[in-house]
């Protein structure tokens, strides 16, 4: 079940970029609330708030409840807009929701395990394709995260999403049977064998060269002979 928790911010009076600049002067964030049958709120959140919500791996998929003047409104965090020089939050944008809502989400994936899988016991690497999967489903039925059990896995073993159980009314946004993760071959095992295979090819060129010698050698001894007649 996804996190409810309160989130204090400030409302807003205009909107326009010349606006947001102004918000983030103050030292604030500018972001919006929509969705719903209201008009959209705008509001200004505390940036050392906004960044602690942000690493939380379930942030996507928590549900907050944001409060202005009093007023509380059910939402979740649809999209965060970061400077592309600082990397710090500019602006947040947050959707209203109710039971009924259908999203789309992505749900970060955790792994366990690791030492009950006898192929990374052998020195396998677990080879991580999706550190999350979207999903679509009402917002209180969406997990806050897809746990992988790693145990028996052997080299060369792939999960896929039809492994995983989700919540009654939640489904992967991509239809097809995706990988999450696999236990790829151990690195030293494949450069050991490129090794030999260069190995080999140096042995392979060394013969030729010794046979090229002879092939020459030969020629010019029959051209010494000829010479000599």
């Amino acid at each position: 079940m996804p996190k409810t928790s309160t989130l204090q911010v400030r409302g807003r009076d205009r909107a326009g970029k010349g606006a947001a600049r102004a918000t983030r002067r103050q030292g604030l964030v500018p972001g919006v609330i929509y969705g719903g049958r209201e008009e959209a709120t705008l509001i200004a959140i505390e940036p050392k708030i906004l960044n602690g919500l942000m690493h939380d791996p379930a942030f996507k998929t928590n549900i907050f409840e944001v409060e202005i003047a009093g007023k509380k409104q059910r939402t979740m965090a649809m999209d965060v807009q970061l400077d592309p020089v600082s990397d710090k939050p500019i602006h947040a944008d947050f959707r209203r929701i109710d039971k009924d809502t259908l999203v789309r989400v992505p749900v970060p994936v955790q792994f366990h395990s690791e030492a009950a899988s006898p192929g990374i016991k052998l020195g396998g690497v677990l080879n991580i394709v999706r550190h999350d999967v979207e999903v679509r489903g009402r917002p209180d039925d969406l997990p806050d995260h897809i746990e992988i059990d790693l145990t028996g896995l052997e080299i060369g073993d792939s999960v896929h999403i039809s492994a995983v159980a989700l919540p009654d009314g939640v489904k992967p946004t991509i239809a097809r049977n995706f990988t999450i993760c696999s236990i790829a071959p151990p690195t030293v095992m494949i450069v050991e064998e490129e090794a030999k295979v260069e190995a080999e090819g140096e042995v392979g060129a060394e013969d030729e060269t010794e046979d090229e010698a002879k092939t020459g050698d030969a020629a010019k001894a029959k051209t010494s002979d000829a010479e000599k007649k």
